[in-house]
């Protein structure tokens, strides 16, 4: 298993470099709606977090840690530039990264996150995710009912059992849940740095979301001081999977600046 597992599509080696990056408990298919709007003008970077997807799992999280291992396959793909799409937990990693390795990242786009600290917001997603008993499971539609018990938000529960699969009869996660759970306070805690970044920045926000609010600015502002914030009529937190071709108009607009 890849210390990250990556896709990446594109039909020029000529094109610039874009990388999308997916939240917690998510896959790189998570943003395939925002991807296939980009792979015309760019060669599209979708990569699985550590702990996710296909990606190899870690002994401990933090931000520096997997930004570190995204940037080494970077280096490993020869990538001397490219721009960043980050949306939850993809964007706090892209903002780390970003915040590491100025000189690599044109331009850094964060969807619906700040780099502050959170309160807990998954204790039920966690209860959830307990409930569902692998190894007693036969079908995923019992994975959902024991996951419905604390999970009541049905596209909630759709977006968790994709990460659900079997192997030789054996119900598995895809992501790293003891990990996760484990390390969940490290997860949303603030993204910190001694020197800002100073590239361009879009935040865009969820309309009906409360994870980017006004009170976070002075933190963006002090991290990111070359950074607009946009925001994304009638959408949530998932505003990339709601709004897809508005969220990929304002990338659009912003990346060609």
């Amino acid at each position: 298993m890849n210390a990250v597992n990556y896709q990446i599509h594109s039909d020029s080696a000529d094109k610039p470099w874009l990388m999308l990056i997916h939240g917690l408990f998510g896959s790189l298919d998570n943003l395939s709606a925002l991807r296939r709007q980009f792979t015309d003008s760019y060669q599209v970077l979708s990569i699985d977090l550590p702990d996710h997807g296909k990606s190899a799992a870690t002994q401990s999280f933090s931000f520096e840690h997997y930004a570190e291992l995204i940037h080494t396959l970077i280096n490993s793909l020869k990538i001397t530039k490219l721009s960043v799409v980050g949306h939850s937990l993809g964007g706090k990693v892209a903002m780390q990264l970003a915040l590491n390795q100025n000189e690599l990242i044109n331009h850094l786009v964060v969807l619906d996150i700040a780099p502050v600290e959170y309160s807990a917001r998954h204790s039920n997603v966690f209860r959830g995710l307990n409930n569902v008993v692998l190894a007693d499971i036969t079908s995923r539609k019992e994975a959902d009912v024991a996951l419905a018990r604390y999970v009541e938000d049905i596209s909630t529960r759709q977006f968790l059992l994709k990460s659900l699969y079997n192997e030789n009869d054996i119900w598995k996660w895809r992501f790293n849940l003891e990990l996760l759970q484990k390390d969940y306070a490290k997860i949303s805690s603030a993204i910190t740095s001694v020197h800002p970044y100073e590239g361009p920045v879009l935040f865009l926000k969820g309309e009906h979301s409360d994870y980017l609010l006004a009170e976070y600015k002075p933190a963006v502002v002090q991290l990111f001081p070359n950074s607009q914030s946009k925001m994304v009529s009638r959408a949530g937190h998932w505003l990339h999977a709601e709004k897809p071709e508005i969220c990929g108009k304002l990338i659009s607009a912003f990346l060609i600046k």
